[in-house]
C-alpha cells in the first residue's frame, strides 16, 4: 500500500481544514488507517485512527470533538476534517495504515505516508 497525503497548508486560529489520504492498492479496505502529526522538536503524536469499515474510530486527547476522521472504501482516500484549529496543532500530518486501529493508537503501522504540513497562525 502506497499513502499520498495532501491538503495541509496555512490557516488561521479557529480555521479548518480537511486533509487527505490516498491510498494505492486493492487491499486498502482490508486496514485501518490513522493519522499522525510530529511538530519541531517534539515526537510523533498519534491523531485519529479508524477501522477497516469506518464504524470505530479513535482519536488523542489533544483533538477530541475537533477533529474527525473518515474514510471512503470505494476511493481508497481516508479524511481528516480539523475545526477549531489551534497553533499547537501546527505540525506535518502523516497518515498511516496498520491491519488494527488498536495497533495505530499505540504508534504501530505497516505503511507510512509521506507527510503533509499544517500551519495555524495566531
Amino acid at each position: 500500500v502506497q499513502l499520498q497525503a495532501s491538503g495541509g497548508g496555512l490557516v488561521q486560529a479557529g480555521g479548518s481544514l480537511r486533509l487527505s489520504c490516498a491510498a494505492s492498492g486493492r487491499t486498502f479496505s482490508s486496514y485501518a488507517m490513522g493519522w499522525f502529526r510530529q511538530a519541531p522538536g517534539k515526537e510523533r503524536e498519534f491523531v485519529a485512527a479508524i477501522g477497516w469499515s469506518g464504524g470505530n474510530t479513535y482519536y488523542g486527547d489533544s483533538v477530541k470533538g475537533r477533529f474527525t476522521i473518515s474514510r471512503d472504501n470505494a476511493k481508497n482516500t481516508v479524511y481528516l476534517q480539523m475545526n477549531s484549529l489551534k497553533p499547537e496543532d501546527t505540525a506535518i500530518y502523516y497518515c498511516a495504515a496498520h491491519p488494527s486501529p488498536i495497533g495505530l493508537r499505540v504508534g504501530a503501522a505497516d505503511y507510512w505516508g509521506q507527510g503533509t504540513q499544517v500551519t495555524v497562525s495566531s
